[in-house]
Parts: structure tokens; sequence; C-alpha cells
């Protein structure tokens, strides 16, 4: 009898480098012109790889085995293009790049769509924490060896940030404010000088680590967090910062939340069945307590919290995966009891706003006569 070896188990999330490969494949013979020192992709096939063609398709110059003659590039990031191509421009000139913005804003995706985009890897990342060390930005040590042989090349455990500067990549830095700011500084003498020291081994070709052209540095900072540590003088002045906003266009929020919706249902299994209407009245929840402002031009109280799209995002799948698992009933009725568990997360008096948003907007929409938002007044008990 054969037996036959289990398959490798499915993955929950895909590298931005692997989900997108053939984009990335097609984008670096379609456009040959002059990329700099290490990257995969000219700098505008950058910008349309993370912006998409705009539904333009486009042509490659000649046939390519395993390749299409043409394609539409799907936009992946929700912004502005100009603020694409500043980040582009920054990494290009080897410069340190800075995303700052509210939490769920798209920053990490950002970054991991640039990442792949510029060197093939999203892979290379240190993720910051009050327990991050310095060995994350430099190098430690397999003990075993160390003691075995002493201080070698082969003892040496390289961070990402040393393997990057070796491969001529990018390094990404996730939360770098949540790092204590001793730790953070580590960044400066790489940052500026484009090496690492190693003392321990002295006196041998490996003492050195310098940076192969293309290295360079994506770091986030939240806007909101508590319990960051503020970055030094020295090191801001060797990031260029971009703040990375939330989306101004309500039809686009609404289709990205759709879309990463489905395909977060569809990962658990099922089909997403939720109406357009309820994922409109999502939306539009999230953009008044998010700005402050109805889209009427009523006042509205903000929450403490931050009503991100990501947030936005996991309601709307959490919503599908009960339509889909637990039937019975309007999906409509479960949206205030997931909206009250996105604002109780901060602040204990938020619960107090959403019911002043209940009083106020959605009350007076039901009363012009919607028969969703006087579904949703009706509702107003499931709050409390």
């Amino acid at each position: 009898m054969t037996v036959t070896e289990p398959s490798a188990p499915a993955r929950q999330v895909v590298p931005a480098e692997e989900r997108y490969a053939a984009e990335l494949a097609f984008l670096a013979a379609q456009d040959p012109g002059p990329r700099p020192p290490g990257w995969a992709l000219t700098p505008r096939a950058v910008v349309t790889f993370v912006c998409g063609s705009e539904g333009e398709e486009l042509a490659l110059p000649k046939r390519r085995a395993g390749l299409p003659s043409k394609l539409v590039i799907a936009p992946k990031f929700v912004g502005e293009r100009a603020l694409v191509e500043r980040c582009v421009v920054t990494l290009a000139g080897e410069r340190g790049l800075l995303l700052t913005g509210e939490p769920g804003t798209a920053k990490s995706m950002l970054s991991e769509l640039l990442s792949a985009a510029v060197c093939g890897t999203s892979a290379l990342t240190v993720q910051g924490t009050a327990g991050t060390t310095e060995d994350a930005f430099r190098y430690g040590w397999n003990y075993a060896l160390l003691l075995a042989q002493g201080p070698t090349r082969e003892a040496l455990v390289d961070s990402p940030v040393l393997a990057a500067m070796r491969a001529g990549r990018v390094v990404r830095v996730e939360e770098i404010t949540r790092c204590l700011p001793e730790v953070q500084d580590a960044l400066v003498s790489i940052l500026s000088d484009r090496r690492v020291s190693v003392p321990e081994l002295t006196a041998t070709e490996d003492s050195v680590v310098s940076a192969a052209p293309g290295f360079t540095v994506i770091a986030t900072a939240n806007l909101r967090d508590r319990g960051v540590s503020e970055m030094s003088a020295a090191l801001k002045r060797r990031f260029n910062f971009e703040t990375v906003g939330p989306i101004s266009d309500p039809d686009a929020e609404a289709a990205l939340i759709r879309r990463q919706a489905v395909t977060a249902v569809e990962r658990a299994g099922a089909a997403f069945g939720v109406d357009d209407s309820v994922l409109d009245a999502l939306v539009t929840v999230f953009r008044d307590l998010r700005s402050g402002r109805s889209a009427e031009g009523w006042d509205v109280e903000r929450p403490g919290t931050v009503m991100s799209t990501a947030e936005a995002v996991q309601v709307a799948a959490s919503l599908g995966v009960a339509a889909a698992y637990l039937p019975g009933g309007d999906v409509l009725d479960l949206l205030p009891g997931h909206l009250l568990g996105v604002v109780r997360k901060d602040d204990p008096a938020d619960h107090g706003r959403l019911l002043g948003y209940w009083d106020g907007p959605v009350r007076r929409r039901a009363e012009d006569g919607s028969a969703m938002w006087r579904r949703l007044w009706d509702l107003r008990g499931s709050l409390r």
C-alpha cells in the first residue's frame, strides 16, 4: 500500500510578493526602463503595481513565455497616487521612509506592497514592541556555535536589518515608536553610515557589514497609540515622513470594505451574503463618527476610538460570517452590537457617544422615511 504524504497546510495570509507574483513578473517585463540599483521594477512600475493601471490594459513590448500579452493591474492601495509617488521617490533615493497615521489606515499594507515591488520580498521585518532589543536591528549569536568556536561568521545571526543590508533590500520596521528610544537609535548610525560594525570579529573581513546598493528602511508609526516612545531628532532627520490618512472617497471605501470582507469570509469557508445596503449603512456610520459630521452636515460627537476602515472591514466580515453560519433574521439587526464592540475599545464614555449618534442622525434619517434607518432606530435598545 502506498502512503501519501499529507499536503502542506494552506496559509491564512499569503505575502504580497506571492499573491501578486503574476503582476510583478508582468510589470518587470512590461517596463524595461532604468531602475535604481537593486530594484526589481522601475519606479514607475512600482507606482502602477500599488495604485493600479486605472483600468488601462498594459501590453508587453514582446511576447514572454508564461506571461499574458496584456494585463490590467488592479489597485491594491486606496489613497492618493501622489503619496505613493513620493514614497517611491524616497526609496529610490535610498532614504528612510516613515509612514505615519491613525491606526487602520493601511500603513503596514502599503509598506508590504512597496517592499514586494521594490526588492521582491516583504519578509525582512522587525515588529517593534516594548520588548524589542537592539539585536533586532543589529545582530545576535548562535550561542551553541559561539561556545564551540568562539565569535565567527558562522556563529553570527543576522537581524532582518543586517540581512537587508547584505542583499541590498528593503527592511520593514513595524511600530517603530513602540521600541524604546535606545533601541530606536541603533538605526541612526545604520541609516547614516550604511554599515554595521561587529567588534567581536575585529581583524577579520567580517568585522564590518556594509549596505549593498538598494538597501533602505520603511518604518510605520501610529499617531494615536499609547505607550509609545518619542523618536530622537537625530533619527527623525534620517526619515522622510509621509502621513497616510483615511480614505476620502466614500464609494472607494465601500468598495474596499466589500472586497476585503468577501475575501475574509471566503477564507472562513463561506460565501459572502451581506446586502450592499447594509454595507452602505456601515460605511456611513463609520465615516460620520470618524469625521464628527454626518453626510447631511449634522454635527456628531466623535468617539475616542479610531473608526478606521480596517475596523469597518472586520465588522463587515463578522456580519458575513454570521449570515453564513448562524442564519436567522435580518443581518442588519446585528450591526448595532458590532458597532458597540468597536467603540467600547478605549473610552467607556464612547458608549454614550454612540447612543448620541443614534438619537441624532439615525433618528432623523428614520423620520425622513428611510426603511433601513427606521429599522436601525428601532434597534436602539440593543445598544444598552
